[in-house]
């Protein structure tokens, strides 16, 4: 394979019999900016594959790859100075943490939904600012210019990932990111409104970090004190950072329409969806998340949004 080169470096592996079992995959793959992320890269297909991480942990870069066996053991290896803090992570990262006790799908959509798919079990990567990066850069844009922009930034500021995997990299170290200077944000092309709000929470990456754990509405007051991160965000971050199971990314430019057309029949605005989703705190989120496993979206008509073209390349 042309990725792969001779390795010296030690590994750390680990197998997990999973208490909860969930598809890897499933749990993994949102995790994903687009095919072309350079922090995630994925060998074989269907529910063998082989997923591949790059990450910055507590204790230095990382590699992490997991794969799933026919008897549902989840099999890792990592390496570099953050392998044994990016192995002990995985099973907050495939929900073994997650509690949906107290989650009734009192709605003949959820409870035939819930009756296809079982439990849904929520992760969380417990890295915030591998997810407050990409979110912010995401805000506002077409998918394409966000993965577009993501990829830039990671293949120039980030580092490649330690282990055998040649072209897995990790992202900028948040003292990277403040020295970008403006005119090479714009090149990625990232908007000097996105590049601000990125260079501000690297400013403070470490007290960003200290909010895991912390209860979902201090989290998002945190996040939200910060010029350029708004309820959306801070909502994505929650999602994928802290495995929040009531973050509801409110102003989605699809996430009420399809919910509406799941359970209406019609495309809602945020306001309905918010009254809908009211009564199922504190797992909002996993409600949102159940109608997507099963593809519960409204029919896509006419051209897509196409992304901005006066922003220097």
């Amino acid at each position: 394979m042309p990725y792969r080169r001779i390795v010296t470096e030690p590994s750390l592996t680990q197998t997990w019999w999973l208490a909860h079992p969930v598809p890897l995959g499933r749990m993994l793959l949102g995790r994903r900016r687009g095919a072309g992320d350079p922090t995630y890269r994925l060998e074989g297909v269907g529910d063998r594959a082989r997923h591949w991480r790059g990450l910055r942990t507590p204790d230095g870069p990382a590699a992490l790859v997991l794969h799933q066996d026919r008897d549902g053991l989840v099999h890792g290896e990592a390496w570099g100075p953050g392998a044994r803090w990016a192995l002990d992570s995985v099973p907050r990262l495939l929900g073994q943490l997650d509690d949906p006790s107290g989650f009734v799908p009192d709605h003949p959509v959820l409870a035939e939904a819930a009756r296809v798919v079982g439990e849904v079990r929520l992760g969380g990567g417990g890295l915030v600012m591998e997810a407050m990066v990409p979110a912010i850069i995401e805000q506002k844009v077409t998918g394409q210019e966000a993965f577009a922009g993501f990829r830039r930034l990671v293949r120039r500021y980030g580092e490649r990932a330690p282990g055998p995997h040649e072209t897995l990299f990790v992202q900028p170290a948040p003292e990277t990111l403040r020295q970008v200077p403006s005119w090479e944000w714009l090149r990625m092309p990232v908007d000097p409104a996105r590049s601000r709000a990125v260079v501000t929470a690297a400013r403070v990456a470490d007290s960003l970090e200290r909010t895991i754990g912390l209860p979902g509405e201090e989290v998002e007051r945190r996040l939200t004190s910060l010029p350029g991160i708004g309820v959306w965000t801070a909502a994505e971050v929650r999602q994928r950072a802290h495995g929040d199971p009531d973050a509801v990314s409110f102003g989605d430019y699809h996430i009420a329409k399809d919910v509406g057309w799941a359970i209406e029949g019609r495309p809602w605005d945020d306001d309905e969806m918010a009254a809908f989703l009211e009564r199922f705190r504190p797992h909002r989120g996993r409600v949102v998340a159940l109608l997507g496993i099963i593809g519960a979206r409204r029919p896509r008509r006419g051209p897509r949004m196409a992304p901005r073209v006066h922003l220097p390349r």
